[in-house]
């Protein structure tokens, strides 16, 4: 390998078993100087294997709980006719779906890469996230027809006390599921996930309206029922625009500043690097992978160059905790406005045009 570049794909996110956070012992740090530490996936469980099978258990949980909760609202929609209490279990129901894409994208991203994909499956998450998407904007429509309908040709509202316990229940339902999902979808870096979490939540709201909508009716406003099916409608097309604009950023390889300043940081404090340039990191799935410029002194071997992006890497590995691997390229410092990258200019601005 010659000076230009220099990358590992590790796939377990530079899992030592030791901790950085300032937690471990004298002796932990010890071993962790003195003794060799293989970056090689075959010397531990594979973390991206761990993390789907997280996220599979997450799913299979919540499509439980959703599951429960939408059968038993949709039975109280059947004997009372509350076109909110409808809309509320449609939203549930698509919410309990979306375990079905996510489930098949998790299944996919623990495909190993090929060489037509080379980067693996993990895109396979995004796309579900277009699917949660369209679930989404369905169940909007859905809500929104029947709560319109309702309003044009009103009907009464039979058992609202089994409406008030549903909404309840349907309330109970989404926040226990929401608050899983979130946090398991933050453990293992799955934004599909988390966005699935946020949505259960806002379903949770809507399970609530439900209940101010029942209360509307005992009180003798027959309207609430379907006036309230009309905010959860609106709430619906709070979280589609909440979600979509998450999976756009997820498709468009967008990430959080704070992570490239935090690799930045750790390739300053990398002993050899002079100055730090070009610094792109994205979402695969669960892992990031980076491409970075490192500055080096012109006069370095071929050997030392390769030993600081070595260390360059490594240096990210241990700040970027869901790093797969990362290609460092060393660049000689420009002396007396001498260009490196001279050859390659006319190919960059054509390449732009």
């Amino acid at each position: 390998m010659g000076t230009d570049g220099h990358g590992h794909d590790h796939g377990h996110g530079h899992g030592h078993g030791h901790g950085h956070g300032g937690r471990a012992s004298w002796r932990e740090r010890i071993a962790h100087a003195v003794r060799p530490h293989s970056h090689e996936a075959g010397d531990k469980v594979d973390p991206e294997m761990e993390a789907s099978a997280q996220g599979m258990r997450a799913l299979w949980i919540s499509l439980a709980g959703l599951g429960a909760t939408t059968v038993l609202q949709a039975a109280v929609v059947a004997f009372t006719g509350s076109v909110a209490l409808l809309g509320d279990t449609l939203h549930n129901a698509a919410d309990a779906l979306t375990a079905v894409p996510l489930g098949i994208a998790f299944v996919l991203g623990r495909r190993p890469p090929t060489r037509r994909y080379t980067y693996g499956y993990g895109r396979a998450e995004d796309l579900a996230g277009v699917v949660i998407v369209l679930a989404i904007a369905v169940s909007a429509v859905a809500a929104g027809f029947a709560a319109v309908e309702r309003l044009a040709r009103p009907q009464p509202v039979d058992h609202v006390a089994a409406v008030a316990g549903a909404a309840l229940v349907g309330f109970a339902g989404n926040e226990l599921v929401a608050r899983y999902r979130i946090r398991v979808g933050r453990r293992i870096g799955s934004a599909a996930l988390v966005a699935d979490g946020l949505h259960a939540r806002t379903d949770g709201f809507a399970s609530l309206a439900v209940l101010l909508g029942a209360g509307g009716v005992a009180l003798g406003a027959s309207w609430a029922d379907p006036a309230v099916g009309l905010l959860i409608t609106v709430a619906i097309l709070a979280v589609l625009r909440q979600t979509a604009r998450e999976v756009w950023r997820r498709l468009m390889d967008a990430v959080d500043p704070a992570l490239v300043d935090r690799a930045e940081a750790a390739l300053r404090a990398t002993p050899g690097v002079l100055a730090v340039g070009d610094v792109r990191l994205r979402w695969i799935g669960h892992r990031l992978r980076a491409e970075c410029d490192v500055v080096v002194d012109p006069g370095s071997t071929v050997v030392h160059a390769h030993r600081v992006a070595v260390d360059a890497e490594h240096s990210l590995l241990h700040a970027l905790p869901r790093l797969s691997g990362a290609v460092v390229h060393p660049d000689p410092e420009a002396r007396d406005g001498e260009d490196h990258h001279a050859v390659l200019a006319g190919h960059r601005r054509s390449r732009d045009m």
